[in-house]
């Protein structure tokens, strides 16, 4: 069915606003499997919902200025947050991960492959993902019920209907003493009013690892 057939049937979008707020994913959890899971904290000062789970030593991260990217990891533990992926649809969100994030970094570090000083080792565990739902992605942003509730969405800075999501987890380590500087298990999504990420079933992933590679770049320089 064409998506204007679609919308020309007057077919309830997920019956109704009330019910879209249960169309967006599941917040992101400590995952008992994840080296970091002991220093985890709630973070209550993120509002946003982005990253309700953080850890972090007082730490300069000024004074570093290499780094080491381990390769991303696929989380298997029985507490991950992956929706009806195929494991070459996680490959594939694990592959383009590692792109950005390498990309984004080496803004502002340069890449090696051994711990020397003043290089960081960062590791990342892709932990949950959903795809955008066919038909009904798309559909409830032009939808006028759905146009309402994702705009609210945008304005408060929370995740669109229907639309596909990332979790993941950083780890950020001094690499000569291999200790744990600062962690942080995040949900990443593209903007609620961002209809174009909605064409597709990973494209909206990939957008939030775009986002998600920049939020480590402020977390990195802030």
């Amino acid at each position: 069915m064409k998506l204007k057939t679609f919308l020309r049937t007057g077919l309830p979008i997920c019956l109704g606003v009330t019910a879209l707020a249960g169309c967006t994913t599941a917040d992101p959890k400590v995952y008992a499997g994840l080296a970091s899971a002991p220093h985890l904290k709630s973070d209550t000062s993120d509002e946003s919902g982005r990253i309700p789970y953080r850890y972090k030593r007082d730490v300069d991260f000024r004074k570093y200025d290499k780094v080491i990217i381990d390769p991303v990891t696929i989380y298997r533990g029985a507490d991950h947050q992956f929706v009806k992926l195929s494991e070459d649809d996680k490959t594939d969100l694990a592959d383009y991960m590692q792109t950005k994030f390498q990309q984004a970094l080496q803004t502002r570090f340069s890449r090696v492959t051994s711990p020397i000083p003043g290089t960081l080792r960062i590791h990342l565990t892709l932990t949950g993902a959903k795809a955008t739902t066919a038909l009904l992605g798309p559909a409830s942003h032009l939808d006028l019920g759905g146009g309402a509730y994702n705009t609210v969405q945008s304005v408060r800075g929370r995740e669109g209907s229907m639309t596909g999501s990332v979790i993941y987890a950083v780890d950020i380590y001094d690499s000569m003493t291999n200790s744990l500087l600062a962690a942080y298990v995040t949900k990443q999504f593209p903007n609620a009013m961002n209809v174009g990420a909605t064409f597709g079933a990973l494209k909206a992933a990939h957008v939030a690892i775009d986002k998600g590679a920049d939020a480590l770049m402020d977390e990195l320089c802030s």
